[in-house]
């Protein structure tokens, strides 16, 4: 079994979360939700998302992003 990795971006727009993944297009989550369940269902899209592509022999998705926080201080 390999083990893959992928960033998801999770940001908060009035009651809901919405999270996608920059290396998975089209695999996105938007839900009223607390923030640990938004996390919890991306992280099971992505896990049927890439058994999926195994299952059907296709090759597997590489993550390529990576994040960085930057922090700036306003005068």
């Amino acid at each position: 079994m390999t083990l893959h990795r992928f960033l998801i971006v999770i940001e908060k727009a009035g009651k809901n979360y919405s999270a996608h993944s920059p290396d998975l297009p089209g695999l996105a989550s938007q839900q009223e939700r607390p923030l640990r369940k938004q996390k919890e269902r991306m992280h099971e899209a992505i896990g049927m998302h890439i058994r999926g592509l195994l299952e059907y022999g296709m090759p597997s998705k590489k993550s390529h992003s990576s994040a960085t926080f930057v922090a700036v201080q306003a005068k």
